[in-house]
């Protein structure tokens, strides 16, 4: 392999976001390089192949919107897409927009370093070539690097140890094994119960109840897909216009406060929404997010549904929450607290019960051994910072990224940070990512990013960095929208709480429309905020 290749643009991840970039910025004429860790296109979903992962946007939302053309000729089958349609999906688009040219897969950028007198990026590469670019774009998603557990004596369990973030590709035959989950977010709540229908027993490692509602999937009816596809650009505008780019159909809520409600009302209203499925129970009243007392309620309707599901009323009690509702990323499912009414299937509290060994038959949890053949970890990722971290980047003067953001991740709009000039964070913090729907945020990132590259091109400029001073506005404005939220009521892995170590920073910023907004006036104004260094 070439050493020293020069490029305009190298990118970084072949997910929704990078494969967007890859596009744009080549319509753009500029000559891209995109590297990929994975050996082909996907991003989280190409690593998240476990049982039951499936996305909790709908499908005719949680797409690309670039391309007329795309919207029109593919067909989603389901109102919650799984894993192997959206990537189904992503290879179509990676094969429709011929992006693959432009990769190098199986391929890991080990570091990247600024040159300020040369202006452009030097990165080394997993096989020893480097590269050189005068813009980094780092679409390296938000939910890639898995969390390992902080277990001892792995070596000595004689059965399989699996991540739900790692799944094997060939799959895993689970059919009459002893199995064991530690973890019940999101990958746990859609993996429990499919595992439960192959396991001869399933135990299930809880340390916190989540909240998780049904998700009514089903295939799409025609009518549906007729009545978007009709008027795509209208369904995409309305969406934009909500608080996480999604949900104009069903998550606008009632304008109405839950306490202008009598007890009956707001019953009959909750079960309405509990029988439509998905995340809209959220958005029954106006004030279920913003008002603890209103919250409480909401949260007391959900707790009550799943005493009435689970049959061992203890149980049940260890699988009701105990946080604000939301302040975690409620989850969708399909049976899941049903699945706990199985003979085969148990529930350990590991908060009463820590797990603090494998031996060579099982793990142990307090006192008790638990007999398995398979440890399955759906322990979830280092999310929003792991995988920037991993790499060694290092801005003006090789100061590591690590260092610049030890208290916590800082940039301006979610995309730049003072001392990395022309490095652009696609989907990051301080910017909607995971709390909008990422294909769409993505989107408006890399257009936004196309157009300030194309504005400094124009001028013949070297180089563009935040201003310290907008830098520092922008992170206390992302600060101070979470703490008028119930987000930061609890530890969440929006805060980074669930790695040990993380300094506690609430990551990403709630408001699609806003932000939006904010980036296009930036933009009117000739990128304030940021510096332009002249060629």
């Amino acid at each position: 392999m070439a050493e020293n290749i020069r490029f305009d643009a190298i990118v970084v991840g072949a997910g929704f976001a990078g494969l967007y970039a890859v596009h744009k910025l080549r319509e753009q004429g500029l000559s891209v390089q995109g590297y990929e860790r994975g050996a082909g296109v996907g991003g989280v979903w190409y690593w998240n192949r476990y049982p039951g992962a499936r996305c909790d946007i709908e499908s005719m939302e949680y797409s690309y919107s670039f391309s007329e053309a795309l919207q029109q000729e593919w067909e989603w089958t389901e109102k919650f897409a799984s894993q192997p349609e959206i990537l189904a999906y992503l290879n179509h688009v990676a094969d429709r927009f011929d992006l693959r040219r432009s990769y190098r897969f199986e391929t890991e950028v080990r570091s990247a370093h600024y040159d300020a007198e040369d202006g452009a990026w030097t990165l080394t590469l997993s096989d020893g070539s480097i590269a050189v670019s005068r813009y980094l774009i780092l679409g390296v998603g938000c939910l890639s690097t898995a969390m390992k557990p902080q277990i001892e004596s792995f070596q000595r369990f004689a059965g399989q140890i699996l991540h739900t973030g790692h799944w094997p590709h060939e799959g895993v035959d689970l059919a009459g094994k002893r199995v064991g989950i530690v973890g019940t977010g999101s990958s746990g709540v859609q993996a429990v119960p499919m595992i439960a229908r192959q396991a001869a027993e399933l135990t299930v490692f809880q340390r916190t109840a989540t909240y998780t509602v049904p998700a009514r999937n089903a295939p799409l009816h025609p009518a549906e897909v007729h009545r978007v596809k009709s008027d795509y650009a209208d369904f995409r505008r309305r969406n934009r216009k909500m608080v996480g780019a999604r949900g104009a159909d069903r998550l606008n809520p009632d304008p109405k406060s839950v306490f202008e409600a009598s007890p009956e009302e707001r019953r009959d209203a909750f079960l309405a929404r509990w029988a439509e499925g998905g995340m809209g129970i959220q958005a029954t009243y106006s004030d279920l997010r913003s008002d603890l007392e209103a919250n409480t309620i909401v949260a007391d309707f959900v707790r009550d549904q799943i005493r009435a599901t689970v049959q061992d009323p203890q149980t049940a009690e260890l699988l009701c929450p105990k946080q604000t509702l939301g302040c975690k990323r409620m989850c969708i499912d399909t049976g899941y607290y049903e699945t706990f009414n199985l003979p085969h299937v148990r529930l350990v509290d590991v908060k009463a019960n820590p797990l603090t060994h494998f031996t060579e038959k099982g793990l142990v949890a307090g006192e008790t051994e638990y007999p398995l053949d398979v440890a399955i970890f759906a322990t979830g990722f280092d999310a929003m910072t792991g995988s920037l971290l991993a790499m060694d980047i290092r801005g003006r003067d090789g100061v590591p990224l690590r260092d610049a953001w030890a208290a916590g991740p800082r940039t301006y709009l979610g995309v730049g940070t003072l001392g990395f000039p022309n490095m652009f964070i696609l989907a990051g913090p301080g910017s909607p990512s995971v709390l909008a729907n990422v294909p769409i945020a993505a989107e408006q990132h890399v257009d936004w990013i196309a157009g300030m590259i194309a504005y400094l091109d124009a001028r013949g400029a070297k180089a563009i960095e935040p201003q310290q001073c907008a830098q520092d506005e922008w992170v206390d404005h992302v600060n101070a929208v979470a703490a008028g939220t119930l987000y930061t009521s609890c530890d969440s892995w929006y805060l980074g709480a669930n790695v040990p170590g993380k300094s506690r920073v609430f990551m990403p910023l709630l408001g699609f429309p806003a932000y939006e907004a904010r980036c296009d006036a930036v933009a009117a104004e000739g990128y304030s905020g940021f510096d332009i260094t002249p060629a």
